[in-house]
């Protein structure tokens, strides 16, 4: 049941994919307000595919510790399924990306014109450099930054090591960083066909202030970011073994 559940969304997801690629070709044109509209709507209806015809739906602690002020969003990163709800949670965010995806004929067009950040992850000095001044545009521009710390996808139970782009923008931006923590992939695990229902927990923790060294700050985010998501996959397990 699992296996078809998770074949009906994938299908859907891309013929909902294709409609709304069609309906965003003539945005590329339009002011780029318009191209977040479209993706926030691109998002709000996978959601409900994957409420729909998986049961997995989603909740979100700790919006009142978001700070009034221009902020940097580190979130945990574990399921594809981060990418289809970034736009629910946040207004108008600056998503950090890795840029071969800013290259991808359509999808690349789409989110340059939505004002997403690309950096390429070889490019060392330089690369950091150009993400900071693209994040010292978006936050001027109102937008917060979306990054992931790792990079990429780790599996539950498993960290990669936290990448220095976060520390660059923490340091260079001098604006607070909030910690994101989930628990996504106990449901949609990294290269998984299977997508399972549930309710995935999004957890946003106490911001980080600006001032701390950047040996202290990684510390700092890493030990938050990790005990928190920690916290939520047991809790998640818990509930599975009450049900």
């Amino acid at each position: 049941m699992l296996f078809v559940r998770s074949l009906l969304f994938n299908l859907a997801l891309w013929l909902w994919t294709g409609l709304m690629a069609l309906v965003a070709l003539p945005l590329l044109a339009a002011p780029r307000e318009k191209m977040v509209a479209i993706g926030r709507r691109w998002e709000q209806g996978a959601q409900r595919l994957l409420a729909r015809l998986v049961g997995l739906t989603y909740e979100v602690r700790g919006q009142e510790r978001l700070p009034a002020e221009p902020a940097i969003f580190a979130f945990k990163h574990q399921s594809a399924w981060e990418t289809l709800v970034l736009h629910l949670l946040l207004a108008d965010p600056a998503i950090v990306l890795k840029r071969e995806l800013t290259l991808i004929p359509l999808f690349g067009w789409y989110v340059r014109h939505a004002g997403m950040i690309g950096i390429d992850r070889a490019g060392g000095a330089r690369a950091l450099r150009a993400l900071v001044e693209d994040s010292r545009a978006a936050l001027a521009r109102g937008s917060p930054i979306v990054i992931f710390p790792e990079g990429t996808r780790a599996p539950v139970g498993e960290r990669n090591p936290y990448q220095p782009g976060v520390a660059a923008l923490y340091r260079q931006l001098d604006c607070p960083v909030v910690p994101v923590a989930l628990n996504s992939g106990l449901f949609w695990r990294r290269r998984s066909f299977i997508k399972r229902p549930g309710r995935i927990v999004v957890e946003f923790l106490p911001p980080i202030a600006p001032g701390l060294d950047r040996d202290a700050f990684m510390t700092e985010l890493e030990q938050r970011l990790e005990s928190a998501t920690e916290r939520l996959i047991a809790e998640a397990r818990q509930d599975r073994l009450a049900a």
